[in-house]
């Protein structure tokens, strides 16, 4: 057993929409962490607290929930027209695996606050009083976002009254755009169709909106599962059987759209696809007591996060939802009621959220997503170092 003393990272540990994260600049980590490999997910890993087979992250930063288990590094962009490069990992919480497919929405929010505190962002871009506006490459996805950051007495303001469904206390309002959040390397709809039909053996057929715009989303009907789109975590998470039966049909989806080519492949790749749940506008009552009217919302939606449903809404797959609900005839958009629109204000288990969603058809019928754009806000809770024993590396 190692006696060397800790090694010490500077660190800082933020909340960005309805998740929290531990954020490092890439140039305080080890060297041998630097660059992407085992050493970095070891370090990662230690940090978080993972992998702990008692679910709980006791010995580590990560909160041992999806929400919770994630990190981000940050750099100065060497990219023309962007100010920061932004690396994303979720932590798996039992299992020693880090999960760099896809981007994290929520914590997005974060990225350009950490920036401007860290010095990454050119001064002369920060106005005094006003909003800082934060050009962000998303360096999983390989795509741009825009974080408006309002600013104070020249430094970032954190408080506000912006209230957000999933957030205990009120902050400053961020918005975040996305800028043609679909993946570039591939169609938007990997099958070319808007509703598939989605073969998953034993348990069924489901019409199924398979998309990749902010993350890999499998979007179904609540109905076709037996669900009214009105459930709260309890309600999913306390069903072993519901929750296996999700990850099967997630397996099955990732095949479909290409993401994997067998489902065991499924159980290395957590993060995506997502599987989420559409139902039309029904009152219910969030899981903080807050009374949702149906005539308040478009549409209600339950998504699942690292197998387990998400207690308000990954701000990715609000992505997703935004570019699907502004396509007429996805399942969103049939749900939202169809036809053409440029926002829906969906219910989630927390509350609602409004997002925006542009996108355009070409000549030959492919659908291509312009930007979507939602609010979120963001707060430091802890700047420091972080400590991780000497053998981790």
């Amino acid at each position: 057993m190692s006696k060397r003393p800790q090694i010490q990272i500077p660190a800082t540990y933020m909340r960005g929409g309805t998740s929290k994260g531990v954020f490092f600049s890439l140039n305080d980590l080890p060297v041998a962490a630097q660059q992407p490999g085992e050493a970095r997910d070891r370090i990662l890993l230690r940090v978080v607290g993972s992998p702990d087979p008692y679910g709980k992250h006791t010995d580590g930063m990560g909160g041992a929930t999806s929400s919770t288990s994630k990190a981000v590094i940050v750099s100065a962009s060497e990219r023309a027209e962007h100010d920061v490069d932004y690396l994303f990992g979720q932590v798996a919480i039992d299992k020693p695996f880090v999960d760099w497919s896809g981007n994290c929405g929520n914590l997005t929010a974060a990225v350009g606050s950490f920036a401007i505190r860290r010095g990454l962002v050119d001064a002369a871009r920060i106005p005094n009083d006003g909003i800082a506006t934060v050009r962000i490459w998303q360096a999983n996805i390989k795509k741009t976002i825009v974080a408006r950051v309002p600013i104070t007495n020249g430094e970032v303001q954190e408080t506000g009254d912006f209230e957000l469904d999933g957030v205990a206390f009120p902050a400053a309002e961020v918005e975040v755009a996305f800028m043609h959040p679909a993946a570039a390397d591939s169609a938007m709809f990997p099958t070319g169709n808007l509703v598939d039909t989605l073969e998953v053996p034993v348990i069924g057929s489901f019409d199924a909106t398979l998309i990749n715009a902010g993350i890999p989303t499998i979007f179904l009907n609540a109905a076709d599962l037996g669900y009214t789109g009105t459930e709260l975590q309890g309600d999913i998470n306390s069903d072993p059987k519901a929750l296996a039966r999700f990850e099967t049909i997630r397996a099955h989806g990732a095949v479909k759209m290409g993401l994997i080519d067998a489902i065991e492949e499924a159980a290395q790749r957590q993060h995506t696809p997502k599987v989420a749940f559409v139902a039309p506008p029904a009152s219910y009552t969030a899981s903080s007591g807050k009374a949702v009217a149906s005539e308040d919302i478009d549409l209600l939606v339950r998504a699942l996060s690292m197998g387990l449903l998400h207690h308000a809404m990954m701000g990715t797959a609000a992505v997703a939802i935004s570019i699907a609900a502004a396509i007429p005839g996805t399942l969103v958009n049939l749900a939202a009621g169809g036809g053409e629109r440029q926002s829906v204000r969906f219910g989630h288990p927390s509350g609602t959220l409004k997002v925006g969603g542009q996108a355009e058809q070409n000549d030959q019928g492919e659908w291509t997503a312009i930007q979507a754009v939602m609010s979120r806000s963001a707060r430091v809770l802890m700047e420091g170092k972080v400590h991780v024993p000497a053998d981790t590396l």
